[in-house]
């Protein structure tokens, strides 16, 4: 089997959704017995901030989910089509809500979250 450079899979990585990726690290976990999630979300969002701020493309990104996390998982299983339990998870511990999006789709995402009461932020 051909060794696979660790640029040619962070360059996947940002191909995927959060939901592929979400099954990437499940099927590590079983594979590996290891969660990867806590390396994999931090290398992320450099790479992709680079990225983004030359293709016209914008990441969502939640700090923090405020006092109404309710409504904020709502906003974010309708924007995304996630379960409750991930959504919760991304309410939670913040991170990339969606990636890669139009500039304007990420724009009218932010705002509904901050309407519902979370601190976000485009990448």
């Amino acid at each position: 089997m051909a060794k696979i450079d660790n640029k040619d899979i962070i360059e996947a990585l940002k191909e995927k959704t959060i939901l592929e990726v979400k099954e990437l690290v499940d099927m590590m976990k079983e594979e590996f017995g290891v969660d990867p999630s806590a390396v994999a979300v931090a290398a992320a969002p450099a790479a992709e901030a680079e990225e983004s701020a030359a293709s016209g493309v914008k990441n969502v990104v939640l700090k923090d989910a405020g006092a109404q996390k309710l409504q904020v998982i709502k906003v974010i299983r309708e924007a995304t089509g996630l379960g409750l339990k991930e959504a919760k998870d991304i309410a939670d511990a913040g991170g990339n809500v969606k990636e890669g999006i139009p500039a304007a789709e990420a724009e009218e995402l932010k705002a509904k979250l901050e309407e519902a009461g979370a601190t976000v932020e485009l990448a």
